[in-house]
This record gives C-alpha cells, structure tokens and sequence, in this order.
C-alpha cells in the first residue's frame, strides 16, 4: 500500500506526494497529518504537489480540509508545485482553496510558512493578553 512520508524540518512538517493520489490515499494522508501535528507542535505544514497532473473534486476538498484541520491545530498550510492544469481544473470546477496558501515551489513555500510562523511566534499568547 503506497504511503506518503511525512518529514520534519526546523519545526515545519514536509509532504511530498510522489504517487498517484486516491481517495483512500487522501484520507490516510490526512488523518496522518493532523496526527502528526499535533505529536510534534508543528507551525506549518508545506504541501508539494508538483508530481500530480491531475486533481480531482474530492482530492481539492482533502486539501481544504488539510489546511482547515491543521489551522484549528495552530499550524499554518502552504500547497507548492501546482501544475497549470492543476490549477486551470480546480478553478474550472469551481474549488474554493479557503486557508489554502500557495507558492510556486518548495523554496518560496518555506520562506513563506517560516515568515508566517515567526510573525505567529511574535504575538503575545492570548493568556497574556487576558492578564492585561
């Protein structure tokens, strides 16, 4: 059974698909993933996508969901590597990616959840501003 790995780097989680992606896949990949966020306290979760030609209804709506879980997780989600068919099919069939931040690749992917999560990190926490 093909499963995705799932890496950890400087406190951001890795997702590199590299096989044709299924539902069953896809729902493995998320409950896998939120578990994973939440053993580790991951800030971001990047998502490349660079090697899918093809994404469907239900497999766009998995990401919105990835991203959705991973925000009530405290975690920030960015999607790489979209293929323009990809991304010509998602709005063609009228997917809204909510939460769903994207970057042409993994490089501008990481600067952008690294920048997101060190913004996060200078907030004050909510206990503190409750105190005040």
């Amino acid at each position: 059974m093909d499963r995705i790995p799932i890496l950890k780097l400087r406190g951001l989680l890795l997702v590199s698909i590299q096989v044709d992606m299924h539902d069953r896949l896809a729902m493995q990949l998320q409950d896998e993933l939120t578990q994973k966020i939440s053993e580790t306290g991951a800030r971001g979760v990047l998502i490349d996508i660079s090697s899918l030609d093809i994404v469907d209804s239900f497999i766009g709506r998995m990401i919105a969901n990835i991203a959705a879980m991973a925000r009530v997780l405290d975690a920030e989600t960015v999607v790489v590597g979209m293929q323009p068919a990809v991304a010509i099919t998602l709005v063609e069939l009228g997917l809204n990616l909510p939460g769903v931040r994207t970057a042409l690749n993994v490089d501008k992917g990481m600067a952008m959840l690294e920048s997101a999560t060190r913004d996060l990190e200078d907030l004050p926490d909510a206990d503190a501003r409750h105190k005040e």
